[in-house]
Order: structure tokens, then sequence, then C-alpha cells
């Protein structure tokens, strides 16, 4: 019938209309955000709804979140990142923008996404319409306040959102207030939080006492609302506050008490000029919105307690101070979350080290609750132990698993733990399920560090998969580290892989300064919001003064392999030559092997063998002889006869300093000698047993 009918030359060209049209002459605007691009096409219409220039508009949602109210911009991300992550074909809401002229106007929203065939969001798209408010009677306008200010304030979770929506143009002052006031009981006081407009505050009266003859204290002494029918009657009944209102030129006022749970938490006067008097109906609205108002503002207290509960107990799990370590700068951030009131499991830990180390751990324990502050908690601390015991990192990440796993909880966790050795620049990283690290440069580039990843800490030992891989890499002097768990770099509908990209941006155009980088890498999580804590560690070797390493060299020496021995000793004497220790070859050549005879004679298991030059306010040669015993070298006095007992006696004689280090389930000899000159590279071929 249609094509018949278009066939019709009698009919114009344009009939039927496109949809564009009929939805512009009834205020319909339509959108389409490309999720992966991060833009939005608006067509005319909503351009006019949301009161944008498109010649200026850049298209990017960003650029609305200072024309929407936080309270509903919170809202809004919510609904959006819910209805992505159960699956929902799409979403409605409602929410504020603010115009150029500075008035707020409802809009509401409908939109579907569009997923790719794995499910994913990769656009959404929607319409945009005006949301008047329903009626035109003042009975009808005055009801549709009451709803909206309820739907506000079921949103409100702080005093300061209950506030804003209070004193919104759009709130009370639509059932015609001239000003109003809102004060909270605090231990037998009424302190005033909200008065508006500017210029009504009446001296004195910031903070009153409940038996005080003020309207606000007496609703809440009777909780009984209190209506003031005429400016005679306010001032025959209230003679102290009256004589400071006259300039108001008040005709009115409602006083309602704010009761939750039978209790009075506060009071909220309503004034007027131009109204005299009150019908039943317009008493039952004011009440009604009263009561709104106090489940609101109870909601918004019971959270504020909390949150600061949950954010003082997470903080008494993190550490109070972070240590001073010679030759590195470091910048520490902890962000709870912005949506949410439960505590999270994001740490973070610096732990010192002997030897010029240090450890750097980041993780996250699933969940969000005390149990998970609790673990996270007791996961912080066998970290640090096992750290503190001299175990290498993959061990130290492994124990941990076993812990976790036989606390018996259902939670896991993961974890990114670096050791640095500062005078030398070698990093060993571990990582058990959490995000690659990045690294920044001197120059100020900034790129992703792929690090071979293991299990979760607690499902690693669960399924016996407990052998952690070892990634090494040198850190340059002036080179920077983070480490930081995916509360910084997760946005809902994006995949974490971009999130690690635009926070590589970030970082590259960030300040060079450690503290001012983390505030602004934090800030930009707190613009974003989010349902998840934010744990972040910097760690920048320093070059100015600090030891630097002019090479590194590693022998393993196995019990029983005279090869392997020649190889070691040939290291030593390649090494000395080739970075100009040869004044000392004989001293540190005579020491070296008697610290190797001694680990492989007194001990059971391989010996490792480590040289390296450390360059600072004195070169020196460092000899290491790691072996697997924890049994400590005892000096002893050889007698005449004796065929041993001589060799540490020839070490404390021809080392300028030599110490021994415990490493968990061994120890580690290490010997240095100051030796004169600059340090050349190790040539490739010095040593066949190189790293």
């Amino acid at each position: 019938m249609v094509e018949r009918a278009a066939r019709d030359p009698s009919l114009p060209d344009d009939w039927p209309a496109g949809p564009a049209a009929i939805l512009s002459f009834n205020r319909v605007g339509s959108f389409d955000w490309d999720l992966d691009r991060g833009l939005m096409h608006l067509d005319r219409t909503a351009h006019q709804l949301l009161d944008l220039d498109p010649d200026t508009f850049d298209g990017r949602p960003a650029s609305l979140s200072g024309r929407i109210p936080p309270i509903d911009a919170q809202r809004l991300d919510s609904r959006v990142a819910q209805a992505m992550k159960d699956g929902s074909a799409g979403y409605a809401a409602a929410f504020r923008i603010r115009h150029r002229d500075g008035l707020l106007h409802w809009v509401r929203t409908h939109a579907r996404f569009l997923r790719d065939p794995t499910g994913r969001p990769r656009r959404i798209v929607g319409i945009l319409r005006d949301a008047p408010e329903t009626g035109d009677g003042p009975a009808n306008r005055r009801t549709s306040i009451v709803q909206v200010a309820t739907d506000a304030l079921a949103h409100a979770r702080t005093v300061q959102d209950v506030i804003d929506v209070l004193k919104d143009t759009r709130g009370l002052t639509h059932l015609g207030a001239t000003s109003l006031v809102l004060g909270l009981v605090e231990a037998g006081r009424i302190r005033l939080v909200a008065d508006g407009p500017a210029g009504s505050f009446v001296p004195a009266t910031r903070v009153t006492r409940v038996d005080e003859p003020y309207p606000m204290s007496e609703v809440v002494r009777t909780l009984t609302p209190r209506f003031i029918e005429s400016a005679e009657e306010f001032a025959a009944s209230y003679p102290v506050l009256w004589p400071h209102l006259t300039d108001l030129e008040i005709t009115s006022a409602a006083y309602l008490p704010l009761i939750a749970q039978a209790r009075p938490i506060g009071a909220l006067g309503l004034l007027y000029h131009d109204r005299y008097g009150f019908t039943e109906e317009e008493r039952d609205i004011l009440v009604a919105l009263s009561s709104s108002i106090a489940q609101g503002l109870r909601r918004a207290m019971f959270y504020e307690q909390e949150k600061d509960l949950a954010t003082g107990l997470q903080r008494a799990m993190l550490p109070r101070t972070i240590p001073a370590v010679p030759g590195a700068d470091l910048a520490v951030r902890y962000r709870s979350a912005s949506l949410g009131r439960d505590v999270g499991g994001d740490w973070y830990d610096v732990i010192p080290l002997p030897g010029g180390r240090v450890g750097a751990v980041i993780g996250d324990v699933q969940g969000h609750d005390t149990h998970a502050a609790a673990v996270m908690g007791q996961l912080r601390i066998v970290l640090r132990a096992y750290a503190a015991e001299g175990h290498n990192p993959a061990t130290v990440m492994a124990r941990a698993s076993v812990f976790l796993h036989e606390l018996d909880t259902e939670r896991f966790a993961t974890c990114l733990y670096a050791e640095a050795d500062l005078s030398t620049g070698v990093v060993q990283l571990v990582r058990a399920g959490h995000l690659d690290p990045l690294l920044r440069s001197t120059d100020g580039t900034c790129r992703r560090l792929p690090v071979e990843g293991g299990l979760p800490l607690g499902l690693s030992a669960e399924f016996g998969r407990l052998a952690y891989a070892v990634t090494t890499v040198e850190l340059d002097p002036g080179q920077t580290l983070i480490l930081c768990t995916d509360g910084l770099v997760e946005t809902p509908g994006a995949d974490l892989d971009d999130g690690l990209m635009a926070l590589t941006g970030l970082v590259e155009d960030g300040p060079r300064d450690l503290q001012l980088l983390a505030d602004r890498l934090c800030a930009t999580a707190d613009d974003r919001g989010g349902d998840d804590d934010v744990a972040l560690l910097l760690l920048r070797r320093l070059g100015v003064g600090a030891a630097q390493s002019g090479g590194r060299l590693q022998q393993r020496v196995p019990p029983g392999d005279p090869g392997a021995l020649r190889e070691a000793r040939r290291m030593i004497r390649s090494a000395v030559a080739a970075w100009g220790a040869a004044d000392r070859a004989d001293e540190i050549e005579l020491v070296a092997d008697e610290l190797i005879t001694n680990a492989l004679i007194h001990t059971e298991g391989p010996t490792t063998v480590t040289l390296r030059v450390l360059s600072g306010a004195e070169r020196r040669f460092r000899i290491e002889v790691d072996d697997p015993s924890s049994a400590l070298p005892r000096r002893r006095d050889a007698g005449a006869e004796d065929a041993s007992g001589r060799g540490l006696l020839l070490v404390d004689r021809l080392a300028d300093v030599w110490g021994v280090e415990s490493r968990g389930g061994g120890k580690s000899v290490w010997t240095e000698f100051a030796v004169p000159g600059r340090t050349p590279p190790p040539s490739p071929g010095a040593a066949a047993g190189s790293v």
C-alpha cells in the first residue's frame, strides 16, 4: 500500500518523513558513542538539548563532565557500567545538564549497546529528550518537585550531595521558598550546614542549643512541624530571631523536623516572602519531603561514617611511612574507591634490603570488604618478612602464595615484586597475575615492561604451580619504574591493554618530579571515578652520588664439576684484566678462589659466583659467592700441622671489607676491593658465564 501511495504524483517528494525529521519535531535528539575511539556524534537537536556549540564541541564525552553535576555524573556512570557488566541490551537514565546561562535542565536518555561477537560493547546509540515536569497545575508541579527531589536524594552519597540537591535551582525554591536553612543535630546542639541564598545567614546561629528559643530547636524537641503563617506570628513566637529576618520580608515559614529511625537528626527551614498560610495539601507535601530528606541524610551520614572507617582501616594496613632508600627516589599513593563504601585490598610496600638493594611490592587482594583488608595486611607482612630473610624474588612469591593458601580463605591476590640492586641497576621482577610495570626513560618516553607471569597468590599453591619465572632488567640512573593496581587503568567497557596505553601516555606527558607525577596520575583516576581503589608506587634510580655498575658477570659452579670451576677462575682473571683491577689481581683471585673452594667443600649443592664493579665515591671490585647452606662461616686459629682453617684469615687480611648476607635457604659471602681508574664495559668474550 505504501509503495502504491509513493507512486502517487499528488504526494510530496519528502513523504514519508524520515526519522531524523520526526525526532527533531518532537525535540528528540540522537547520539552515537564509539567506545573504542572515545568519540560521540550528536545530531543538531542533541546539541540543542545539551546547549553545545557544534563548532567547538570536540566530540569527547569527557568534555561534558564539567556541565553535569557530580551526583548526576556518578549515577549515570554507575548505570552505564552496570548495564555493560550484566549484559543488558541497553539502559535508560535521567540527568541534569548545566546550560551556558548557568541553569540546570533535566535530560532523559534511552540507549542500546552494539556489541561485537564476544559480547564486548563497541558502541552506544540512543536518543536524548527533555524531561519536563509532569502536570500543569501548581499542586502537580509541587508533587513533581517532591518526586524529583526524592529520586535525586536516593543517589546522594554524602551530606554535601544532599545539600546540593536542596539548593538546586530546580529544587525546593520551586516550591516558592525565598531561602532555606538546614541543620544537623550533634550532641545536643544544632549545627547549621546549609543556608541560602547569600546574605540570609543569621549571626550567632551557626551552632545553637536544642533548648534555645528558635524554631529549628522547637521542631527538634517536639518532633512536630511548625508552620508559621504570617510575619506577625513569626515575630510573636520567636522575638529573638525575628529582628534578624526583617530585611528578608518574610511572610510565612515552614520548619520541618528531619526524623530517621524515630530520632531527630536535623531540621529544615523554608522561608517565603509571598505566601500567606499553607493548605493541608501543601503541608502534607512538605512533610513527605522532609521524610525523604531525612532518609537521604541518614544514608549519607552512614555512608560517610563507614567510608571514614574503611579508609582508616585501609590506611592502617598500609605502611605508615616509606623509608628513605639511598640511591632511589620514591613516591607512593593510595586512593580509595570514589564509588562504594567498602575497604579495598590494594597495597604497596617498600622493603630496604642489605647490599644496596630494595624491594618494591604492589598487590591487590580479591574483594572489597574488611576481610580483603585483613588478608592484605597479613600478606604485606609475610612478603616483607620473606624478602628480609634473604629469599630470592621467586621464592618470596612462592612462599607468599603458600601462606595465602594455608589461610583457608577463598580470596586470591595479584602481586608484582621487584627487587632492585641500586648499586648496579639490576632489577629482578616476579609477577603473580598482576599488571606489567611501566618504565619511564630519562628522555621522558615510557614503555610497558613485559614480565613473564604466574598464577595469582593462593591459586598457584592450590594448583601446585609455584615455580615463578624471574625477569631481569637494567634500570639506568634517572629511569623510573612504575607499579600500579588495575584501579588506575580500568575504564568500564575498555580493554585493560587500552588503559595501560593511556597510562603510558599520561606518564610521558607528566612532570619529571616524582611526587607531582604521582599526584597527576591519581588525579586522573579521581576524575574518572570508579568502584575500585588505586595503589601506585614509583621508584627512580638516582645517578648523582649513587654507586653505578661497570658490569656484571656470573658463573654457576656445581659440586664435582672441575670444568665449571676452571671457567669461574678464568672469568675472574678476565674480569680483573678487563675492569682495570690488575694492580690487585693476585689478592682478588686468591680471595675469590678461597671463597669458592670453601663453599664447595663445606656445603651441599651448587655455588654461584657474581662479579661486579661499583663506582661512586670509591670504585670497588665486588665478589659474591652464594651457596645453599644457612650455616655461617667461622674464623678459627689453625695449628702448624693443620691443612685448613686459614681461608677466612686470608680473606680478612687481603680484602678491604667482607661480610655475609642471609638469602633465605642459603647465604651469600661477599667481599670488596678498592680499585683505581675508570670502569670500562666488560668484553662480550671476557667470560663464558657472563650475564
